[in-house]
């Protein structure tokens, strides 16, 4: 009977899904509607979309799973990412939204790169390119298979078969609708994950006899949980808290800032983004206490990953609800999976129209990329599809590694372009390769032990420092001391850059992309 009350629940929500992506169809009617949205999308939903985008499943089932087993100690890595969300907001959204608009009108962001630094070459935006287009494509089938996974423990149904349709729905409203597709059911769906993070802690609370009760055991549980130290080393801490590094980088996310109606936009984007996330990160650090205190009362109750805790969210959402609405919390699973591959998926196949087909001199029409993005999400998506068939595939590892990528090889070459007038395209290059490289050298498992360089090397004894610490700092070194010691840029890249200081007091963006066409031709 349960299991009837969740099927409903996922229809109706899939449904939802499949509808709003219908809608976002009937607005999408060009190449920069389906990558970009027009730039007009409200900063609510640019907020919201980028947190439901970010955190994926790690924010119900990862982080609620390593609190109840760990303690707050755990927390590190989401304290990273909160300030490192909030520093994103506040000083990349408004300037990176007025320099793609400045910079040619850049719709992705590789070609934000090649426009921000004159790289008439195109190098520089087909390195970025094909960056994107190859670690995405196996972060969007890490996410296929998490859904696929989820869909077997929680409905008994085979792996494939919830693969394909979890991968199948999110394709389908992905590839009419496009961004805005991605974008409103993003909100959807990161309002869903927020009523579950508020609605599953607070009722466990007060099951388990209110907020004192709560406390009391979990100090007979764990009696170090709320400690932020305890069990953890310094370069366990600081690796967990450098994540936060990894927002400056990611595509996925900061495409939302180039999106937004005006750069003024970016500060209620801050307070709405920021608000959710950190009501997020509460919900997911109580549904750990409360689960806690809920298993140590009910000694009859089985927490199905006992090994993990990463159920401890989903368990309690099937103990204390009907099931109706416990397939409703259970959605928000979906919910968070689903929201990041249609994000991926975009900028994936943004990367191959506009950067690599585009970088290479093909000169498309605005229908033409239109069609060409949702040709363009179905090979992706494919290819994803493929990879993921095997829910053992090491493409779950890529996870970690795709974030810490991303984040060494574009976070620094994002900031030093908005804040910096003297970075070159030679120093940008040079230092997102190697930023790259490092980080993927430093992460991978070396030798007959079959682990990472820096503990072969014993640099830091046993422990391993998060490879994007140091893919990060060796690029933004290498880019500024390249620049320093290339030709500083040309007048033209000057202008643009002060054109976005003195925009930035009213929000209007003088359009450049008819002088820059003009001057390459």
């Amino acid at each position: 009977m349960d299991l009837a009350f969740y099927i409903v629940a996922l229809v109706l929500y899939f449904g939802a899904m499949i509808g709003i992506g219908l809608y976002a169809f009937k607005k999408t009617t060009g190449g920069e509607d389906y990558m970009l949205g027009g730039r007009q999308l409200h900063p609510f939903v640019a907020a919201l979309s980028a947190g439901a985008s970010d955190m994926s499943g790690w924010l119900l089932m990862g982080l609620p799973g390593a609190l109840y087993m760990g303690g707050l100690v755990e927390a590190w890595m989401a304290i990273g990412l909160i300030v490192g969300a909030g520093l994103n907001w506040i000083f990349v959204a408004p300037r990176l939204r007025q320099y793609t608009q400045i910079a040619g009108n850049a719709i992705t962001v590789p070609s934000y790169f090649g426009n921000r630094l004159h790289d008439r070459t195109n190098i520089l935006r087909i390195a970025a390119g094909l960056i994107i287009l190859v670690f995405f494509t196996f972060y969007v089938s890490s996410g296929m298979v998490a859904g696929g996974v989820f869909f077997q423990s929680m409905f008994g149904g085979p792996y494939v078969t919830g693969m394909l349709l979890v991968g199948g729905v999110t394709i389908l409203y992905t590839l009419f609708g496009g961004f805005l597709g991605a974008s409103y059911t993003d909100v959807v769906q990161g309002l869903i994950m927020l009523l579950s993070l508020l609605l599953v802690p607070i009722t466990a609370m007060f099951v388990v006899g209110g907020p004192g009760a709560m406390f009391e055991s979990v100090r007979e549980v764990n009696a170090d949980f709320g400690s932020l130290t305890s069990g953890g080393t310094f370069i366990g801490i600081v690796s967990a808290a450098a994540w936060g590094l990894g927002y400056f980088g990611q595509p996925h996310i900061i495409v939302r800032f180039m999106a937004l109606r005006s750069s003024r936009d970016a500060k209620y984007g801050t307070v709405v983004g920021m608000t959710w996330m950190i009501l997020c990160v509460a919900g997911a650090v109580f549904t750990a206490l409360a689960g806690l205190a809920f298993f140590q009362q009910n000694q009859d109750a089985v927490l199905t990953d006992s090994t993990n805790g990463e159920s401890v969210f989903l368990d309690l959402s099937q103990l204390l609800f009907h099931p109706l609405i416990a397939g409703v919390l259970l959605a928000a699973v979906l919910a968070a999976i689903m929201s990041t591959i249609s994000s991926q998926l975009i900028v994936t196949s943004s990367a191959l129209v506009e950067d690599l087909i585009g970088g290479f001199g093909a000169r498309l029409s605005d229908g033409a990329k239109l069609w060409g993005g949702r040709i363009g999400v179905l090979v992706v998506s494919v290819i994803s599809l493929l990879l993921a068939l095997d829910p053992n595939s090491s493409v779950l590892a890529l996870v970690g590694f795709a974030w810490a990528g991303f984040g060494a090889a574009f976070g620094p070459i994002v900031l030093l372009s908005l804040f910096w007038r003297r970075l070159t395209m030679a120093g940008a290059a040079v230092g997102m390769v190697a930023g790259a490289v490092v980080s993927f050298v430093w992460g991978q498992s070396w030798g007959a032990e079959d682990q990472p360089l820096d503990v072969i090397l014993g640099l830091f004894g046993e422990e391993h420092l998060y490879e994007i610490i140091p893919g990060f700092l060796v690029c933004l070194v290498l880019a500024v001391l390249i620049s320093l010691v290339t030709p500083q840029p040309e007048p033209e890249a000057m202008e643009e850059f002060d054109d976005v200081l003195d925009s930035l007091a009213t929000g209007e963006a003088p359009d450049r992309s008819a002088e820059t066409a003009t001057s390459e031709d």
